[in-house]
């Protein structure tokens, strides 16, 4: 099996690359081999200048591994109706409805469906309409946010587990169907660690999910925010983050586990239509792990 010849540039020395030379819209098994293979390595992958149809953009995502439907929007249908599997993140009204999710004000820190047992370990965001300004996107490695912890914070960690908050998405909004948390201990979602050790390349990263009505179970509800501000603090170091400026046709692949993303506001008269499929796991996953070096 022959593997498409494409280049790799990094965008910073701790993860990210470009992917220079690689029309999604024609790829083989051997190219979806090499894009696990980087997304392994770099955590978050740039593709400029594509032009995919849904069709096409499930596909590649379908190659890739077991799809992930969206959760329910918060107003409880699905944005693309002839795809549930494609999320529409936008700001555009039509017909006095919204036609996509997350609108145009801030999203904060996040990982993406973490408030589940088993969440989505990939993500995949294709860029269709783009303000001149804003919007932009950023991403925090995980690993490395974990790694430079002190190791006393390391041993605080230990058999910590943390809610991670399934009544609101990373907009703030309530999703359908849940109450107000009044009391963070009584927070709906599930329950994951502090730090979670990744089965393939055997390494340690911290687990957030999401700031807003996380608790750490067992502690009081004081200690919990303070342990919790701490981290959040120390995980979105700049030292930690890459940013994103967006132009129409880039394709952003991440790896959910391994690292948050959030993003910019931007003026909502401007129109920002993006397309995201979620790889529940990769059809790999059976196979012995590999080094990721």
């Amino acid at each position: 099996m022959t593997e498409t010849a494409i280049s790799v540039e990094p965008i910073s020395p701790l993860f990210g690359a470009e992917i220079l030379g690689l029309n999604l819209s024609d790829t083989d098994d051997g190219t979806i081999g090499q894009l696990e293979h980087l997304l392994l390595r770099h955590r978050v992958l740039l593709l400029r200048g594509q032009s995919l149809t849904d069709e096409q953009l499930v596909c590649i995502s379908a190659k890739l591994g077991q799809l992930d439907i969206p959760a329910p929007n918060p107003h409880g249908e699905p944005f693309h109706k002839a795809h549930p599997e494609i999320n529409v993140i936008s700001n555009i009204m039509e017909n006095d409805k919204p036609a996509g999710n997350l609108g145009a004000g801030e999203a904060v820190w996040h990982a993406d469906m973490t408030y589940q047992d088993s969440p989505p370990h990939a993500a995949i965001l294709y860029a269709l309409e783009v303000p001149e300004e804003g919007g932009n996107t950023y991403f925090a490695d995980m690993y490395a946010a974990y790694e430079t912890l002190s190791a006393d914070m390391k041993f605080k960690l230990e058999g910590k587990i943390a809610i991670h908050d399934a009544s609101h998405n990373s907009a703030g909004m309530r999703r359908k169907g849940y109450d107000d948390v009044t009391d963070v201990r009584e927070t709906p979602g599930a329950r994951h660690p502090l730090a979670r050790t990744d089965a393939k390349t055997g390494r340690m990263a911290l687990f957030l999910g999401r700031r807003p009505r996380s608790y750490i179970c067992g502690l009081s509800v004081e200690e919990s925010d303070a342990l919790l501000d701490e981290l959040w603090a120390h995980a979105a170091k700049p030292e930690f983050v890459i940013g994103h400026c967006w132009q129409r046709g880039d394709v952003l692949m991440w790896s959910n586990l391994e690292v948050l993303h959030r993003r910019d506001s931007f003026d909502n008269n401007a129109r920002r239509k993006m397309h995201r499929t979620q790889i529940r796991s990769f059809w790999s996953e059976t196979k012995p792990a590999e080094s990721a070096a």
